[in-house]
């Protein structure tokens, strides 16, 4: 019976191994892009809105980003769909985000 045990702990213990390094292997996905992941089907991939009926946020100043997201989240801008989103993000999320979307092209 102790060396079936012994047997399953090793057995275990590599397959721990095994999963961490083939994790290790695995770009991560900045923080930012992960949460603007939700904004694709609005703002298109990457923030690059196509026409103007929805406003492009690639490309836009940091600070621009964070105070309209602050601004929804404290319904001091008001719009139905972004004033339930922005309610959701801590103030280092809406941080990280207006980051991720200043940085990206046009």
């Amino acid at each position: 019976m102790q060396m079936k045990a012994t047997i399953l702990l090793l057995a275990s213990a590599s397959a721990i191994v095994t999963a961490t390094a083939a994790a290790a292997e695995i770009p991560q996905l900045p923080q930012g892009a992960r949460l603007a992941a939700t904004c694709v089907a609005c703002h298109g991939t990457n923030g690059a809105t196509q026409g103007t009926t929805i406003p492009a946020l690639a490309g836009q100043p940091r600070q621009t980003l964070a105070d309209s997201l602050r601004a929804f989240k404290t319904n001091a801008r008001q719009s139905t769909i972004m004033t339930q989103i922005a309610r959701g993000y801590t103030d280092e999320q809406i941080e990280q985000l207006a980051a991720y979307f200043s940085a990206q092209k046009k």
